[in-house]
């Protein structure tokens, strides 16, 4: 398979530069930076050989490996990997870290800060020992979702570029902006990307296998104060700040992220800004099941009215969009797709771990666009954070789950 050290080389290079999207522009990109990796990768996807790369004017990148078998027509298969990082966490000056053998004891990221890796709280770094890690530094995120991904895939073109004795169909790759904020597949061209089927490279850890996922909404909840000089406030002033209080411990207390697993949906209070006079809530709401989704949704329109009835109309305004949904039903009729993932782990060596997304990716959307797309480990854990990182090993093998699927398809 690949050189262990280009494939380092290939993806140190992309954490480098910071992509970070963000939540609060219109623009597509969301950020004009997410366009210096794109330039980059579209030079590079050339320089391997790749065949019709093009980028258009919202920074979404398609490539094409022709097919090398000219007797019988063979699907057409995609792979696909986002190129942005989250907002939730910074990637701006990213320092990677390589800890060749890792021996399963501390890791130390930032002595200064006295910031630590530790197998004793993040109990899957035990997994990995005697492997090469690609940490953080601990003041970053390193931006394994997705650039991993990305690194796996354009890594395992070059090798079916550089090994033509592998019989392969036509291979389409595609690299998108903007999916940590939800809007990845937005502006996608499924038919320009012309795909039977694709995979998406942006699970988690060796294994993964996802062809479920959350329905997904955000909800922005604005609470209105009036603010007089405290002195003289009896009976005028409303602290917007105690209001939003009583909204956020209204939820339930144990459908939160840190208290669910599983198919189990949550509320997630993400961001707050308050002051007297307005103070501002951002949620994300998921849960598997659409029924659930829905109800989870009403819940919060329901609290606000509630309140606006103890408080004043038009205190609390509620806003709240669909982000995406659950793309099982839109795989299980063509579960074939999933059974070539499943088949080419095993050939890999791999044990299959076919669970629900407790997130969602560009495949979910992909898939109601007329895109079928399954989720496939990339090998990178506790994502959008300090602790970040992916073992060399695990882009490996998911290279070879790549190169796998291409012979499974063709055969």
């Amino acid at each position: 398979m690949i050189n262990k050290k280009r494939l380092i080389d290939r993806f140190t290079s992309y954490v480098k530069v910071d992509t970070e999207s963000d939540p609060n522009s219109d623009s597509t990109p969301s950020t004009k930076k997410q366009w210096d990796l794109a330039n980059k990768l579209v030079t590079e996807l050339k320089e391997i050989g790749m065949h019709d790369v093009q980028i258009d004017e919202n920074s979404y990148i398609i490539a094409t490996l022709p097919s090398n078998i000219n007797d019988r027509n063979i699907p057409v298969i995609g792979f696909i990997s986002h190129f942005d990082t989250s907002p939730d966490f910074t990637g701006a000056d990213v320092k990677p870290q390589i800890i060749e053998n890792y021996d399963g004891k501390d890791i130390v990221l930032n002595k200064k800060e006295n910031i630590i890796l530790s197998p004793s709280y993040f109990e899957d770094l035990l997994m990995y020992k005697g492997q090469t890690l690609i940490t953080t530094d601990g003041t970053t995120l390193l931006g394994a979702d997705d650039k991993a991904g990305v690194a796996e895939i354009i890594s395992a073109m070059e090798y079916l570029i550089n090994h033509p004795e592998i019989k392969h169909g036509t291979i389409k790759v595609g690299f998108t902006p903007d999916e940590e904020i939800g809007r990845g597949a937005h502006k996608f061209n499924v038919k320009e990307f012309g795909a039977d089927w694709a995979y998406t490279m942006d699970g988690s850890q060796v294994g993964e296998l996802e062809y479920e996922n959350f329905n997904a909404a955000g909800a922005v909840v604005t609470i209105k104060g009036k603010i007089v000089h405290p002195g003289y406030a009896k009976g005028k002033l409303i602290n917007s700040m105690y209001i939003a209080t009583q909204f956020i411990n209204s939820l339930p207390k144990m459908e939160t992220p840190e208290h669910t697993e599983g198919r189990e949906g949550f509320f997630h209070l993400h961001n707050m800004n308050g002051a007297v006079e307005e103070t501002r809530l951002q949620y994300i709401i998921r849960d598997h099941d659409r029924n659930h989704f829905e109800a989870r949704k009403e819940v919060i329109s329901k609290l606000a009215k509630e309140l606006n009835s103890q408080f004043g109309e038009g205190v609390i305004s509620v806003e709240i969009k669909d982000q995406y949904f659950n793309m099982r039903e839109k795989i299980e009729p063509v579960m074939h797709i999933v059974e070539i993932a499943e088949k080419a782990m095993v050939q890999a060596g791999i044990k299959p771990i076919v669970k629900p997304i407790r997130g969602g990716t560009d495949g979910s959307q992909l898939s109601y666009m007329g895109l079928p797309c399954p989720n496939i480990f990339a090998g990178g854990h506790n994502f959008h954070g300090r602790y970040e990182y992916v073992p060399v090993e695990s882009m490996q093998k998911a290279i070879e789950v790549i190169v796998n699927i291409a012979k499974l398809v063709a055969n």
